[in-house]
């Protein structure tokens, strides 16, 4: 249910996109994720800072995008998105010494017992993953048609996807065998 969350405003934008244009496709994207906000706030009682990130700047950059009847500031706000939140993590990590993956998905995560060395590596990666992300969508949007970026947005998923894949088994690797619990003497479960 969650995965489809996460999808549902990119795949409604598209089609919006595909069946009208790209103003009618950043209306539904604009609107769609207004309600995921909504959703995720009344199921996890708050929203991330990425979420609050992300939807400032659908909002921003959709309303910049139908005022201006350009269509670029809607392609390149995953560009910004993704831009900023490698500066965050990297300015986090290596300015302020303070590793705000951990801090994010530690709280999300409380069963794993990550050594720091491992938080700092998913770190690096994240970001590294993020300036991958801005770089791609940034030369899709310069170079290529609206339509072959709508399509990216669609197909584009197998990046994360597979990032997520990788950043799953890396810390499988490390994860440690927690103790089966003792039995009190004389007893059974």
């Amino acid at each position: 249910m969650k995965l489809l969350l996460d999808f549902l405003p990119i795949l409604l934008f598209v089609g919006a996109y595909k069946m009208y244009d790209i103003y009618v496709g950043t209306i539904v994207l604009m609107s769609a994720t207004v309600v995921q906000m909504g959703i995720i706030y009344a199921l996890d009682k708050k929203l991330s800072t990425m979420h609050k990130a992300t939807l400032a700047l659908i909002l921003i950059f959709g309303a910049l995008t139908l005022y201006l009847q350009d269509e670029r500031f809607i392609k390149w706000k995953p560009t910004v998105l993704y831009t900023a939140m490698a500066i965050a993590l990297a300015v986090a990590l290596w300015v302020f010494h303070t590793n705000f993956l951990k801090m994010m998905l530690g709280s999300q995560l409380s069963q794993l017992t990550l050594p720091e060395f491992v938080w700092h590596r998913l770190t690096v990666a994240w970001i590294g993953y993020f300036l991958f992300m801005a770089a791609i969508n940034g030369y899709v949007a310069a170079y290529f048609s609206t339509d072959a970026w709508a399509n990216f947005k669609i197909w584009g998923y197998v990046f994360p996807l597979a990032f997520i894949i990788a950043q799953g088994l890396y810390v499988a690797r490390h994860l440690k065998d927690e103790p089966e619990p003792e039995l009190p003497p004389g007893g059974s479960s």
